[in-house]
Formats: structure tokens, C-alpha cells, sequence
């Protein structure tokens, strides 16, 4: 009996020293397609240069201009959204670039051939959408297909893509150039989404009443507002939104947001775009 017992134990012990090895090789999982609770929120750690490391467990998000950001994970993926080829004075060349073609401040027809993963966020054939699902270990980049408008104020079908990035056990996503209120399916196939970059410019995306409804909907832990051309738009968003969630002013372009550092309470939170610079 007792040989039995010590070799369960041993059995035991040698599983507890292997998982996390095994685990380092796997992407951290995520709720997106859950209900969940926030987890207990701490604070975010908003002091810290784009060229630094990215601390386990958290992604770092940079507001780059209009609704361009930098996505960066602890394993050294740089993933860049609606990307128009210039994202400042410097030499790094993304691993993943996402576009929706709505104007040229969206997406690029020339995207530099060394960028390994491009998506666009339209199909190759007028209104077919397109579908992502692109597995890079330590994140998965997915998309959710809606329409947008055409250039002389038509619509196209799927046109436009709202792109989810689940890393860190994180459901990040971004709205895109979205031009109605995502339908029952969509709002499914999209899931929980933690932190949400919502355009809020009031006219040339979605009115600011529907913007609303659709941050209220998704009722994100974080709300980056985007695609906004002065403080009257983005403050119009903010006192719309400042009974039901909070409103962080941040001085600095970007944060780094965990699963763990997710607020209690919904927050807003605003940072001021800056392109990258290579430090000399």
C-alpha cells in the first residue's frame, strides 16, 4: 500500500514539474467566446516605452493616428490595425497587418512584401467578405465580416472586418470602419470582447446614438476610442458614455492591460495617437 501511495506521489510531482513547460509552447486561452465575469481589477501600467520588453501575461496597446494601433505581446509579436504603410520613423516591420479599404487612411495597396501576415478585411470578389483565422502560437487573429459604405455612399456587402486578437487569455478587438450596428450573428460570432477600439467620429462611421448602443452592448472592460477629428466629437462620445462607465484620461499613447488588470467597473480610456520612433 504504502509503495502504491509513493508512486501516485511521484507520478504527481513529476506532472506538476512538466505542465508549465508544456503550457510556455500554448496560447494562454481565452473567454471571447464565453460569458464571464471581469477579473478583480488592479491597475494598468501605463509607464513604458514601445521598444521595451512587454511584461508575461499583459499586451501593450500604442495609438498610433486615426484608427491605426500597435499591438505588441510578450513574446515579440508587433501587430499593427487598419494599416496605411507608415507607422513612423522606424524600422520595425510588423508581423501581422490588418486593413479595411473604406478610405487610404485604412489600408494600403503597396503593404511592404517583408510583412509576413497581411489581412485585408474585404474578399477579393465585391461583397463576399472574407474569412481569418490565422494561428500564430500566441495569438489568434480572427475576423467578423460587416458591410461598409462604398465610396459614392452605396454600401458593400462584408466589407468591412472587425478583427479580434485573443492573446494573453485577452479578447481585443477592433470596430474597424463599421457602418451599422453588428446584427444578432455578428454581435454572437464576435463574443466577449475585453478591450474594444471604438471609432466615435459621429458621421463618417456610425452615428454617435448607435455607437453608443454598440459600446453598451458589448459593455467591453476597456474602450479605446478611435477615428474621432477633433475633442467636440470625442467629447460628445465621452459625456454620452460617462454615466455608464468610467473615464481614464491617459498621458501617454499607450498601455499594457492584463487579464488581471481588467477595472471592476467599465472604463474609457483615452490616449493621445503618436507614431513610433526608433530611440538613438
Amino acid at each position: 500500500m504504502r509503495r502504491l501511495i509513493a508512486l501516485l506521489m511521484s507520478g504527481l510531482l513529476g506532472l506538476a514539474f512538466t505542465l508549465p513547460a508544456q503550457a510556455q509552447d500554448q496560447r494562454r486561452p481565452s473567454h471571447c467566446i464565453a460569458i464571464a465575469d471581469a477579473a478583480p481589477g488592479l491597475t494598468y501600467l501605463h509607464k513604458a516605452a514601445w521598444t521595451d520588453p512587454v511584461p508575461q501575461y499583459t499586451v501593450r496597446l500604442q495609438y498610433l493616428a486615426h484608427a491605426s494601433f500597435l499591438i505588441q505581446t510578450p513574446g515579440g509579436l508587433n501587430v499593427v490595425t487598419d494599416f496605411t504603410g507608415f507607422i513612423g520613423n522606424t524600422r520595425m516591420i510588423p508581423d501581422v497587418v490588418t486593413m479595411n479599404h473604406a478610405h487610404d487612411t485604412h489600408w494600403t495597396p503597396a503593404p511592404d512584401p517583408a510583412i509576413p501576415h497581411v489581412l485585408q478585411g474585404w474578399g477579393e470578389t465585391h461583397g463576399t467578405g472574407i474569412t481569418h483565422h490565422l494561428d500564430l502560437g500566441e495569438m489568434l487573429v480572427r475576423n467578423v465580416s460587416t458591410d461598409i459604405r462604398s465610396q459614392f455612399g452605396g454600401r458593400e456587402d462584408k466589407g468591412n472586418s472587425i478583427f479580434i486578437f485573443e492573446v494573453e487569455g485577452l479578447c481585443i478587438g477592433h470596430l474597424g470602419h463599421l457602418h451599422h450596428e453588428p446584427t444578432p450573428e455578428q454581435y454572437a460570432a464576435l463574443g466577449r470582447i475585453d478591450v474594444l477600439m471604438v471609432p466615435v467620429d459621429g458621421g463618417y462611421t456610425l452615428p454617435l446614438p448607435t455607437v453608443m448602443r454598440v459600446v453598451e452592448r458589448l459593455k467591453s472592460s476597456v474602450v479605446i476610442p478611435m477615428h474621432w477629428f477633433s475633442d467636440g466629437a470625442l467629447g460628445a462620445f465621452l459625456d454620452g458614455m460617462s454615466g455608464s462607465f468610467a473615464i481614464d484620461y491617459v498621458d501617454t499613447p499607450y498601455l499594457e492591460v492584463s487579464l488581471r488588470s481588467l477595472p471592476n467597473r467599465p472604463t474609457i480610456t483615452v490616449l493621445r495617437p503618436n507614431w513610433l520612433r526608433d530611440p538613438r
